[in-house]
């Protein structure tokens, strides 16, 4: 079940109006074969679809970002339009947004809030159309829950900066123009105090970009390695030593974009999934036996919470109201959703779940979704420092120990 608010006639105007350009830029046949069920009708126009054109086609319309302003490249519109988009989007198989993920959920929000006229005009209509595939360098090899003790350095230089350090679990920075760039800036004060925020170009001399294997097969993730990498001082969000306000804001649209999603490439093309609920069943190889049975209408209802939970989180927003605490819960929620789901589907399975004949997409779609969202408690904030975070800012529990707290970045003591 879906659950969604009824249309308004405003509402329900503005979903035939995207339905019907919707109509006018996918191949012919594309929404007609899913609105009949036709899977094999699918199948041959599915054919004819370009991922990397559609990311242009939607950046172009404005329907890509409804809520950005209209000057760059968005409607200037409200939550329930972007809502409606999203669901039609999702209804047709069709993907959100793109590979250029990154970019239209983290960066371009952060640009629009923190960022100058000039960065504005030159990176917001590039990330929406998908001309400039955007990364997010943050996480670091000692740094991952303590973001702000991280080490990157970038010393002032004229009208550059000089760049130096490792950041790790960067996704699909192979393929990025751009990256979000957090490094500390002054050493001689608290960590928060000392960061700034940098666009930095990814082909950048000095730039080492190294694909991790991971135990899927693929490599979403990067460790990238930055020597004397020099970064034109125009490239800085908001000032220095403001980069830990522009990264919270980072932050925030990160929970909200993952909440429901994986970082997969295979995810982000389009027309990969006809029902996630029936991609589930369609792993497990024997519903007959009652046991199992009981498990999957354990995971139903628990489907069932989790879409509640977003449709109440989506209503807060249709009035107007502030964002809860819902991002970081729905986030929590699904990753390990997603990792019980999956176990459950490889145990079913039996010894199927370990060997299978060539061909075989269901055990190959079971295996790669159980490797797969082992990533997904660690990815966009681990679920144990969200829970810290629902601890302290919903149920009121005292912070954690901070015993670096007002002291110089350099004074404090750090392995390695």
């Amino acid at each position: 079940m879906q659950w969604k608010t009824e249309d308004t006639p405003e509402r329900a105007a503005f979903r035939d109006e995207f339905k019907s350009w919707l109509k006018s830029v996918l191949p012919e046949g594309w929404m007609e074969s899913i609105d009949s069920g036709d899977d094999e009708a699918y199948s041959k126009v599915r054919g004819s679809f370009n991922p990397m054109g559609w990311m242009k086609t939607m950046g172009d319309s404005g329907y890509g970002a409804p809520l950005w302003p209209k000057e760059y490249g968005g409607l200037s519109g409200e939550p329930w339009m972007q809502q409606i988009v999203r669901e039609e989007l999702g209804s047709y198989r069709l993907p959100l947004f793109g590979i250029n993920l990154l970019g239209v959920g983290l960066a371009g929000p952060t640009i629009i809030e923190h960022g100058n006229e000039a960065q504005k005009e030159r990176y917001l209509k590039k990330i929406l159309n998908g001309e400039e595939i955007w990364c997010q360098l943050f996480s670091e090899p000692g740094s991952g829950s303590d973001l702000a003790s991280l080490s990157t350095r970038a010393v002032r230089d004229g009208d550059e900066w000089v760049v130096n350090g490792q950041k790790v679990w960067t996704s699909i920075a192979q393929y990025a123009k751009f990256g979000m760039l957090l490094c500390r800036t002054d050493p001689d004060v608290p960590k928060h105090d000392g960061l700034s925020y940098f666009v930095v170009d990814m082909h950048s001399p000095g730039m080492d970009v190294r694909p991790l294997k991971e135990m899927t097969g693929g490599s979403v993730f990067n460790e990238v390695y930055m020597t004397d990498v020099r970064v034109p001082h125009e490239n800085i969000v908001s000032e220095p030593g403001d980069g830990w306000r522009c990264a919270r804001t980072t932050l925030m649209n990160e929970r909200a974009t993952l909440a429901g999603l994986s970082i997969d490439t295979s995810s982000m093309m389009g027309g990969s999934k006809r029902d996630p609920w029936q991609s589930f069943l369609d792993q497990i190889p024997d519903k007959s036996d009652p046991v199992v049975r009981q498990e999957i209408m354990k995971y139903y209802i628990l489907q069932q919470v989790k879409e509640i939970t977003a449709f109440r989180a989506q209503a807060a927003k249709l009035r107007g109201d502030q964002p809860g605490p819902e991002g970081s819960f729905a986030k929590v929620f699904n990753a390990e959703y997603n990792q019980a789901k999956s176990s459950f589907s490889m145990n079913a399975a039996g010894i199927g779940s370990v060997a299978w004949r060539q061909g075989d997409k269901a055990a190959e779609d079971r295996a790669a979704s159980f490797l797969r969202a082992r990533a997904n408690t660690i990815e966009g904030g681990t679920s144990e420092v969200l829970r810290n975070q629902v601890g302290e800012r919903v149920l009121g529990l005292p912070r954690e120990p901070e015993v670096d707290r007002g002291i110089p970045w350099k004074e404090i003591k750090r392995s390695g």
